[in-house]
C-alpha cells in the first residue's frame, strides 16, 4: 500500500511519467478495434437477445416449486406449442421465470396448465402475463430521446464550465466509446436486453462523465495561464494532468466496481434475480469500460484537438526553445 502511495505520489508531482498522451495512436487503435468487435460479434452470433418487454409475447411464473430444473418447462411449453423456443430462467432459490413469444389465449391456459403439472404445483402458483410489442417501442423511443437530451445538455455545461467546446467533443466521443463497448459486451455474453439494462447503460454516462470532468478539471488547472506552464508542451502538460489523477481514476473505479460486482454475484448466482443481475452486469462493465476511456481517450483526444491550434502550437514552440536553452 505504502508504494502504490508513492507511485501515486510521483506521478503527482511529475517525478514518474507515464507517456500516455504520446501513445494516443496506440490506445484508438485498441479502441477503434473493440468497437469493431463490439459492433460485430453481436450480429454474427445472430444479434443481441431482446426481452419481451421490447418484442412482445407471453410470460409464466411459477413459485414453490422444488427444483429448478429448466427441462420440464421446455417439455411443457413444447407440448403445446412445438415451434416455439422458451427462454427459461431460475428466480430465486423457488421460482421460475418462462418466457415466450406471443400466445393465443387458448394456447396460453394450456401452457399454464402443463407447467403446473410438470412441477406438480398448484395452477395458482403459476401466472400468465401478456406484454405487447408496442409497449417495448414506446420505451425504446423514450430512452433513446432521454439520451439525446442528455448528451446534448452535456455537450452544453461542458463547453460553458470549461470555455472550450473541444473539451466537450472529446467528452461526448468518450460517453458513445462507453455505450457502444458496453451494449457490445453485453450482446456477446448473450444476456437479453431488457429495461434494467437500458437503466444501466444510461447510469453509466454518469459515471464516466464524473471521471472525464475531474481529468478535465485538472488539464485546465494545468494549462491556465498560457497554453504551455514552464518548459512543458501542451501534450506534456495534459500528460501530467492525466498522471496526476490515474491513481484517483483508478481508486474511484475500484470502490465503484467492488459493490456492483457483488450485486451481480449476488444477482446472478444466488437468488437468480434479473433485474438485479441485468443492471450490475450493465454497470460492472461500464465503469470498467469508463475509466479506460477517460484517460486513454478522452484526454488524448482534446489533446490532439488542441495542438493544431496556432496558439498552442505557438506556446509549444516556445517551450521547446526555453528547454533547450536550459539545457546549454
Amino acid at each position: 500500500m505504502a508504494s502504490f502511495s508513492q507511485f501515486g505520489n510521483d506521478l503527482h508531482t511529475g517525478a514518474r511519467s507515464i507517456n500516455i498522451i504520446g501513445r494516443r495512436r496506440l490506445w484508438f487503435i485498441i479502441s477503434a478495434v473493440a468497437i469493431l468487435l463490439s459492433l460485430a460479434i453481436p450480429f454474427l452470433r445472430g444479434g443481441y437477445t431482446f426481452g419481451i418487454e421490447f418484442t412482445g409475447g407471453s410470460e409464466f411464473r411459477l413459485t414453490g416449486i422444488e427444483t429448478s430444473d429448466q427441462t420440464p418447462a421446455v417439455e411443457a411449453v413444447s407440448s403445446v406449442a412445438p415451434e416455439i423456443a422458451p427462454r427459461v430462467s431460475t428466480v430465486g432459490t423457488s421460482g421460475l421465470r418462462v418466457q415466450t413469444d406471443q400466445l393465443s389465449d387458448d394456447e396460453s391456459s394450456e401452457v399454464r396448465q402443463a407447467l403446473a403439472e410438470a412441477y406438480d404445483v398448484p395452477l395458482v402458483d403459476v401466472t400468465e402475463s401478456f406484454i405487447g410489442p408496442t409497449w417495448g417501442a414506446d420505451i425504446t423511443r423514450q430512452a433513446l430521446t432521454g439520451l439525446f437530451i442528455f448528451l446534448v445538455l452535456v455537450f452544453l455545461v461542458m463547453a460553458v464550465y470549461f470555455r472550450t467546446w473541444k473539451m466537450s467533443i472529446a467528452a461526448m466521443v468518450a460517453l458513445l466509446h462507453d455505450l457502444v463497448l458496453t451494449a457490445g459486451i453485453y450482446g456477446i455474453v448473450g444476456f437479453e436486453v431488457t429495461p434494467a439494462a437500458v437503466i444501466g447503460f444510461l447510469t453509466i454516462l454518469g459515471y464516466s462523465l464524473y471521471d472525464t470532468v475531474v481529468v478535465f478539471d485538472k488539464i485546465r488547472e494545468n494549462t491556465r495561464g498560457g497554453e504551455a506552464t514552464s518548459a512543458r508542451t501542451f501534450a506534456e502538460s495534459v500528460n501530467l494532468a492525466v498522471n496526476q489523477t490515474l491513481v484517483r481514476s483508478i481508486n474511484t473505479s475500484v470502490v465503484a466496481a467492488l459493490p456492483v460486482a457483488a450485486i451481480l454475484f449476488i444477482g446472478a448466482f444466488v437468488l437468480g434475480a434479473g433485474t438485479l443481475r441485468d443492471i450490475a452486469l450493465a454497470l460492472f462493465i461500464g465503469i470498467l469500460v469508463g475509466t479506460y476511456s477517460t484517460i486513454f481517450v478522452a484526454a488524448p483526444l482534446y489533446s490532439l484537438l488542441r495542438e493544431r491550434e496556432d496558439a498552442v502550437a505557438k506556446e509549444d514552440k516556445r517551450a521547446t526553445e526555453l528547454r533547450e536553452k536550459s539545457v546549454v
